[in-house]
């Protein structure tokens, strides 16, 4: 049965892709997110092809069915109609890198923040678009691929690389399964990527370390409000922003919510507080003045700069040998290495999303009970390490 007009206008989207036949092999394809694009299957040399004619309304009904027509003429006369131009350049454009691109984006685009959205389209037309948007999705090759990828390497934007092959990928793989190209000429090049340096890792005191560290913080001779400020990481092993930041809204009897735009995943973060964490809070409340920041800075309005805490650890004696960051890796391991706690707990209380999990899916709450026995032990054992040095 023939489409109409009223048909294309009027169809929904649903949770899946789903066609709307004309004859000649044409059909609608309506996405879920709502985008309905035109399609044409044929056989050409004994092997099926599908082209991409546009989107609707943008292309009507009746100048897809011109393109239909067309293309049978030039099957007729031996010619792919998937390699010439046919009116007003429909097919060309519908099958370049570009445009396959677009449509892909729009598709994923859906579930992401802005923010992330914002910079997967920048890459693609800063560093991809240049040099592969206008040709054939489906003649691409690996090699052309990879000259993008040794441009952005030369940067030494080695992340960046990566992630414009994973997001390239992702588009042929979508051009693949619109039947718009046979293969992923990205996909052998994750060999081909330059490996990125070792990762320094930030010094961190050990478990043999901590009773000097805590006598020297006893005798801290700065500012109170940095000693409070060190304890507290110490203990809660949140990041230097996560604590900088924090205001007094933000606390709770038992917890401290500490919200998604400071959180590297993007994700609010629950931190359970122990008897002496609240302890540390409330001398710090003493110490803020009324102020809405949990630690003032000397500028009014303004919390205590980024490198307050860390100089307090050069002024104890710990430059080169201990960073507030350390502290995230020091808990780490000795919470793993007390085989008393679930991995997917610590994990969770250290912010970190795992690989299997997608950023959408994360739970703050997620083991919160396991969580709070677990930051009830470890603020004890931090404190018996503070007592053994003066035994």
């Amino acid at each position: 049965m023939a489409l109409t007009d009223a048909a294309c206008r009027n169809a929904k989207a649903s949770e899946r892709d789903f066609k709307l036949s004309d004859s000649g092999q044409l059909y609608l394809l309506v996405r879920p997110n709502g985008s309905k694009l035109w399609r044409l299957n044929y056989r050409f040399n004994g092997r099926q092809r599908t082209l991409s004619l546009g989107s609707y309304p943008k292309v009507s009904l009746s100048q897809a069915r011109a393109v239909r027509e067309a293309s049978k003429d030039k099957l007729a006369a031996g010619y792919d109609p998937g390699q010439v131009d046919l009116p007003d350049g429909m097919l060309s454009i519908s099958r370049q890198f570009k445009t396959v691109a677009t449509e892909w984006f729009n598709g994923k685009s859906v579930n992401w923040v802005p923010a992330h959205a914002s910079r997967v389209w920048s890459r693609l037309e800063r560093d991809v678009f240049p040099a592969i948007g206008s040709k054939d999705v489906a003649a691409i090759n690996p090699g052309e691929v990879l000259a993008i990828i040794r441009s952005v390497e030369s940067r030494d934007a080695l992340d960046v690389a990566k992630r414009i092959r994973q997001t390239v990928s992702s588009i042929f793989r979508y051009a693949v399964a619109s039947s718009l190209a046979t293969l992923d000429p990205a996909a052998p090049l994750v060999d081909a990527l330059r490996p990125k340096p070792r990762v320094k890792h930030m010094a961190a005191l050990r478990e043999g370390d901590l009773a000097e560290f805590f006598e020297r913080l006893g005798s801290y001779d700065g500012n109170r409000q940095t000693a409070l400020a060190i304890e507290l990481v110490a203990h809660t092993f949140v990041r230097t922003k996560e604590i900088r930041f924090a205001r007094w809204r933000e606390l709770e009897p038992d917890l401290w919510r500490i919200p998604a735009e400071r959180m590297k995943m993007g994700k609010e973060h629950i931190v359970p507080l122990t008897p002496h964490v609240r302890t540390l809070f409330a001398a710090l409340r003493d110490q803020s003045d009324g102020s809405d920041w949990v630690f003032p800075g000397e500028k009014p309005g303004k919390p205590i700069s980024e490198n307050t805490m860390i100089f307090g650890l050069y002024r104890m004696g710990y430059h080169s040998r201990a960073t507030i960051h350390g502290f995230r890796s020091t808990a780490s391991t000795i919470l793993n290495e007390s085989g008393l706690w679930r991995p997917d707990a610590i994990e969770r209380q250290l912010a970190h999303v795992p690989k299997n999990e997608v950023r959408s899916a994360y739970n703050a709450a997620l083991y919160l009970k396991e969580r709070a026995e677990m930051m009830e032990w470890y603020s004890a054992f931090l404190m018996e390490r503070a007592q053994e040095q003066g035994r």
